[in-house]
Order: structure tokens, then sequence, then C-alpha cells
């Protein structure tokens, strides 16, 4: 069983680390890197819970949190803050967060908090048990590690696997190589954004009925890549 979380952190290299850390307990994640955006992925995406963090660009944790709780009560917020003020503290749980937590913080801690945010909520035992991801005729499923196209099986690389997992998971949404390049290899190990151009290619192969005519996996030119079709 596993949990769909989506991370909203201006600070990549911590949303990064908060990513892998829920790859690692059998999680599934979106990051998102402002308020904006959390608020769009989460009324797209009916996550499980939400790593909310308070000092947002467009729009501040608070304010995501209150228009949350506004329209879907539901879903779980955990607030991560690096003001330890009480007041700030107390306005986030009075806009209905779950739980906070305080920066600096350890992955450890932060994933015990998740899964007691996750088990209070009763979300814990159940939820998605098939949390398969559909887009542009593709279905991705982070547990049984499966890909098809058009109802057919595809064999693909770890890495193949996470680029179609990230993109069917934001359909439509233009990806750049560097962020592709975080989504398979992480920030601290040697790789170039060529690799990426290399999976894009293969996956095309793969995918598509006509590589050199994709009309699935597109490259937006000076940009980077992105999976056309929206969520099924």
């Amino acid at each position: 069983m596993c949990a769909h979380v989506l991370v909203a952190e201006d600070d990549e290299m911590q949303a990064e680390l908060i990513r892998r850390s829920l790859l690692a307990e059998g999680h599934t994640a979106t990051v998102v890197h402002d308020g904006a955006a959390a608020l769009d992925a989460a009324r797209r995406l009916k996550p499980d819970l939400v790593v909310l963090d308070l000092m947002l660009p467009v729009i501040d944790g608070f304010g995501v949190c209150r228009v949350l709780r506004g329209g879907d009560a539901e879903i779980p917020v955990l607030m991560l803050t690096a003001r330890s003020e009480e007041d700030d503290v107390l306005l986030g749980l009075e806009l209905g967060a779950d739980d906070y937590m305080t920066k600096p913080y350890s992955p450890r801690e932060l994933m015990a908090r998740i899964r007691t945010v996750l088990r209070r909520s009763g979300r814990a035992d159940g939820v998605r048990e098939e949390p398969v991801v559909r887009a542009a005729g593709l279905s991705v499923d982070p547990v049984r590690h499966e890909v098809r196209c058009d109802g057919v099986p595809v064999e693909c690389t770890p890495a193949e696997f996470q680029v179609l997992l990230a993109m069917a998971g934001e359909p439509d949404r233009v990806f750049s190589r560097r962020q592709l390049l975080q989504v398979t290899r992480g920030l601290d190990r040697a790789s170039t954004e060529r690799a990426v151009d290399v999976h894009i290619m293969n996956l095309r192969k793969k995918i598509e009925a006509d590589p050199r005519r994709p009309v699935r996996l597109l490259t937006v030119f000076g940009v980077g890549y992105k999976l056309s079709g929206g969520r099924a």
C-alpha cells in the first residue's frame, strides 16, 4: 500500500530530499515549487497528503491551506516552516493543518510524522491499492512497476519508468532536461542532461507509432519535453 503525497517546497534540494524519502517509504510523490502550482496539483491529482512549506512564492503556505480547507477538507496537510514563532504555528493549525514541523528537520522524523498523519486521517490502510497514473493512452503503475501503452505492456528501464511516471502525473506540463535529470538520477550522481535526451528517444521507440513524428512525447524547443494528451 502507498500514498500519493504532494510536496510543495520552493527549495529544490529540500524537495528532492523529501521526494526520495517518500519513494523509499513506498509512496509516490508529485513536487511543485510555488503555491499556485500546489493548488492546481491538489485539485487535479487529489493527493492523500500535502507536505506544505509556508514560505512559498506566488501564494504562501497559509494561503494554500486556506484554499484547500475551503474546497476539500479531506486532504491532510503537514506544514513545514522555518518560523518557530508560536503565532505562526497556531495560525497554520487554525487554518486546518494536521501537523507541522520546523526546519531544520531530519528526513527520518518527517517520514514518521507523515505516517502518523496518514494513519490518523484513515489513509494509511487501503490507500490507493492500485495507484495507476493514466495519461495520453499510457498507464503507469508505480506499485507493480508496469507500463502499458494503449493496453499493451511496455518494457522500460528504471530511468525510463521514472520519466513516464513524472510526466504522466502532470500531462501537458513542460519538463526541462534538468528537472527530468533530477527525476532519473538525482542531484548528487554524475550524469548529464544528454542522458535525458537518450531516455526520451528510447521511450519514443516504445510508445509512439512513428518515433520520428511523435504525438505523445513532444519536444518543446528551447525548454524541454512534455507528455501530450491529458489525464485519462
